[in-house]
């Protein structure tokens, strides 16, 4: 997993590959000398550059051919009665977010950049505290975030100004008090001029977010830097400025769509394929809708137009805005530096609400001969739901796989 070690690595020097093959009961083991053994997780320094660095190699195919994934996730809502399920979970007062992200955690641990999409800003620790229509919710949530196994999230939303350029900066400052990586939103020209690059075991996966607005509030005049709204044109000058300071792929994170709607409306559809269109940006994840929507392959490259919620608890609870889905995408080198994906999975999700708020990974829970008869009907018939919003434009015949 991704660490920030504070400062701006120089380049790797090229190494050769080094293989070392041990038989042992008759298993070959291949490793890269590149990157091995995992260096120790360090801590960012408070003034570090938006640039991540990782430990260990890159998983290698039979071939020869180096993989990582990269793991996105649907809205972090945190609407007041999570934040009361998260008082209720501390065991010394405060806030502890971690138990309701706990039934998804080994999976997004084990991904090799794990990214997460923060709806609302944050307050100060003690409050205020405030849910819809204008949000200002526990920065402690980030805790939760970063001990499930996130290593970072995209911040543009339609309710990114919901408490003006005080909640945006105050926002910014709790992700670096919390160590996680964040884009989408800035505190200065110069932030926002910055693409955010991880580097993942030696290769740098830059991550861009954008909102299609702001619920009708307006970024002040010449701070239009503030919060990244989308405009085709800047989307693709900045993620080849992320190219151009190193990045070997592009995920694009787009806070778009109609609410409560499972098909994307045409504006998805255009942005998508112009978008994909570039040379410079590798794959989407899509947030807002706050349920499932498709994901679609457009020229090669793939669309996740709405990952529904991850974890939330609307004032009137659907099926719709309990599910969700986590994507998964394995990147694979073709040549130096030149990846593309070779597998895209969909790992679907369940907010239960009763007795305590808890999200679920369904296929994980459906393998549990423990669970009751009644939860695993719940169940099924949500990962029943979501299987048909994910495949209704063609995904499964074009590779999608639905992870069990």
């Amino acid at each position: 997993m991704p660490v920030w070690d504070g400062k701006r690595r120089p380049g790797r020097r090229r190494l050769g590959v080094l293989v070392v093959v041990v038989l042992v009961a008759g298993i070959a083991f291949v490793a890269f000398g590149s990157g091995w053994p995992p260096s120790p997780r360090s801590a960012p320094a408070d003034n570090a550059p938006a640039e991540w660095v990782g430990a260990g190699p890159a998983t290698s195919t039979p071939a020869g051919a180096r993989t990582l994934t990269v793991l996105g996730a649907g809205d972090v809502l945190v609407h007041p009665p999570v934040w009361e399920q998260a008082r209720r979970d501390a065991t010394s007062g405060g806030f502890d977010f971690f138990p309701m992200f706990q039934g998804v955690s080994q999976t997004v641990s084990g991904a090799d950049l794990a990214i997460c999409h923060l709806e609302t800003p944050l307050a100060r620790p003690d409050g205020p505290f405030e849910g819809f229509p204008s949000f200002s919710v526990p920065p402690q949530v980030l805790q939760g975030v970063k001990r499930a196994g996130y290593e970072g999230c995209s911040t543009a939303s339609n309710h990114s100004l919901d408490r003006g350029e005080a909640g945006v900066v105050r926002t910014i400052e709790a992700f670096e008090a919390a160590k996680l990586g964040h884009t989408g939103t800035f505190r200065s020209a110069e932030q926002a001029n910055t693409p955010l690059v991880y580097t993942v075991r030696g290769v740098k996966v830059a991550h861009l977010a954008y909102a299609s607005h702001f619920n009708g509030l307006s970024r002040p005049p010449g701070k239009q830097w503030l919060a990244n709204r989308i405009e085709p044109a800047k989307v693709v000058a900045m993620a080849k400025r992320a190219r151009a300071v190193g990045a070997e792929i592009v995920v694009l994170s787009l806070h778009w769509g109609t609410e409560y709607r499972h098909e994307p409306d045409a504006d998805q559809r255009d942005l998508a394929r112009e978008l994909l269109a570039s040379p410079y940006i590798d794959v989407i994840l899509g947030h807002h809708a706050h349920v499932v929507q498709p994901i679609e392959r457009i020229g090669g490259k793939w669309v996740v137009y709405g990952m529904g919620n991850e974890l939330a608890r609307h004032a009137e609870p659907t099926d719709g805005n309990r599910e969700g889905i986590m994507a998964r995408v394995t990147f694979t080198e073709q040549a130096p530096r030149r990846w593309t994906v070779t597998k895209i999975e969909a790992i679907p999700t369940w907010v239960d609400l009763q007795p305590d708020i808890r999200l679920v990974e369904l296929s994980r829970a459906l393998a549990d001969p423990r669970l009751p008869e009644s939860r695993r009907s719940t169940y099924r018939a949500a990962l029943d739901r979501i299987r048909g919003y994910l495949f209704s434009r063609g995904a499964q015949r074009a590779g999608l796989v639905l992870a069990s």
